[in-house]
C-alpha cells in the first residue's frame, strides 16, 4: 500500500482511507471488526470516524461506531498501528449538543467524548466535521455569503483554532484537518495558522468522485501549493458508480434500501453518465468501483480517498484500486465524458 504525506505534518498516509460510518447501523460489531482485520493485513493504517456516526445519523446509535473502533484497539492492541481521524460534529443536529455550532468549549468536550469512546489517550487528525455557515456542499448550490459577516467568522474561526492548538499542546490532538469546507474557509485557517503562529491546517475532506468535482474548481490550487492535501469521501458517489442503482434498481442491503432515500446524486444526467464511465472501465478490464476509486487517487490533490464498504467482497474490490494506474489515455477518455455531464447534481 503506498503512503502519501498527510500534508506538511511529516507523517504519511495510506492512500486507502477504511471508512467507517455504515458501523453500528448497517454493520454490526463483527463485521465492523472483520473490516478492520482485513484492512489492517492489507496496510491500510489510515482511518477516519466520527462522533456523529454511524450514518444515516440518529440519536439511538450515535457515536457507536467510535465506541467499536475503541473496543477493537482494546481486545486487537491495535492503536499504535492506526494513524487515527474522527470529527467533531457541526451544528444541525439536536442530540449532540443540542444541534449548537462548533466553539472552542464543543471542540473541547467532543474530544474529550472522543478520546473515552475510541479508548486512546490521542486523535492524529482532529477534524470538524462542517463550518458553522452553510455551504455549497450536499447539492446546495444557490448558497448566499454576506461579506459583512467575513470579519467576525474569522474570528470565530481563530477562537476555535486556538483552542485546538492548546489541544495539540497537550498532546491530545496530534494534526488538524477541516470537512467539508469551502476556499475561504480552509485559507482563513491557513492565514490564521501563520499570523498566530497556531496549528496548521493538514487536509480537508470534502466530496470528490467521477460524479462530484468541485474540488477542481476552487480547491485544486489550494490543494496543492499549500499542501493542503484532500481526503475524497464518497469516491464511489454512494456506490451509485458501481452501477447497482441503474435503472431503478434497489439491491437488497444496499444503502439505498436501508436510508430509504435516492439522494441529491439520483439524476437523470447521473445515470447516463454512470454508464458511459461503466463502459469505459470494462473496455479496460476493470472492475467500475476500483476503476472510479483509482481516478480519485490519479489527481495531483488527492492525499486519500476514503472507502465505506458494507460487505467484504466491496471492501477487498475497493483496496484493489491502489493496485491500478490509469493511464494517459484513460484518463483523456474520463474527460471526455466529464464534458458531456458538466453539472450532475
Amino acid at each position: 500500500m503506498k503512503k502519501r504525506p498527510l500534508g506538511k505534518t511529516g507523517i504519511s498516509v495510506s492512500e486507502i482511507c477504511l471508512g467507517t460510518m455504515t458501523w453500528g447501523e448497517q454493520n454490526t460489531k463483527a463485521e465492523a471488526f472483520e473490516q478492520m482485520d482485513y484492512a489492517l493485513s492489507k496496510d491500510v493504517t489510515f482511518w477516519d470516524t466520527a462522533e456523529l456516526y454511524p450514518v444515516p445519523p440518529n440519536a439511538k446509535s450515535a457515536h457507536r461506531t467510535e465506541e467499536i473502533i475503541g473496543d477493537y484497539f482494546s481486545e486487537r492492541g491495535a492503536r499504535d498501528k492506526v494513524v487515527l481521524a474522527t470529527k467533531v460534529t457541526g451544528p444541525g443536529f439536536p442530540w449532540i449538543r443540542n444541534a449548537g455550532k462548533v466553539t472552542p468549549d464543543t471542540v473541547t468536550e467532543a474530544l474529550e467524548g472522543s478520546l473515552k469512546r475510541l479508548k486512546t489517550d490521542y486523535i492524529d487528525l482532529y477534524q470538524i466535521h462542517w463550518p458553522n455557515w452553510p455551504t455549497y456542499h450536499f447539492a446546495r448550490h444557490q448558497v448566499s455569503f454576506a461579506g459583512d459577516n467575513a470579519p467576525r467568522k474569522r474570528e470565530e474561526l481563530a477562537d476555535i483554532l486556538t483552542r485546538i492548538d492548546k489541544h495539540v499542546q497537550e498532546g491530545k490532538i496530534r494534526y488538524f484537518g477541516v470537512s467539508d469546507d469551502t476556499a475561504w474557509g480552509v485559507m482563513t485557517f491557513e492565514e490564521l495558522s501563520r499570523s498566530r503562529n497556531l496549528t496548521r491546517i493538514a487536509s480537508v475532506q470534502n466530496e470528490y468522485s467521477l460524479l462530484c468535482r468541485f474540488f477542481d474548481k476552487d480547491l485544486h490550487e489550494i490543494a496543492v501549493t499549500e499542501q493542503i492535501g484532500l481526503l475524497a469521501w464518497s469516491p464511489l458517489a454512494t456506490g451509485i458508480l458501481s452501477g447497482k442503482y441503474l435503472d431503478g434498481a434497489l439491491p437488497k442491503g444496499s444503502r439505498r434500501e436501508y436510508s430509504g432515500d435516492a439522494g441529491f446524486r439520483a439524476t437523470e444526467n447521473t445515470e447516463k453518465a454512470v454508464k458511459d464511465y461503466i463502459a469505459l472501465a470494462r473496455k479496460y478490464d476493470l472492475d467500475p468501483c476500483a476503476f472510479a476509486i483509482a481516478f480519485v487517487l490519479s489527481r495531483p490533490f488527492t492525499t486519500a480517498a476514503i472507502i465505506g464498504a458494507t460487505n467484504m467482497a466491496q471492501l477487498k474490490t475497493d483496496i484493489s484500486a491502489a493496485d491500478i494506474t490509469l493511464s494517459e489515455e484513460i484518463l483523456g477518455e474520463i474527460e471526455n465524458i466529464h464534458a458531456k455531464y458538466a453539472r450532475y447534481y
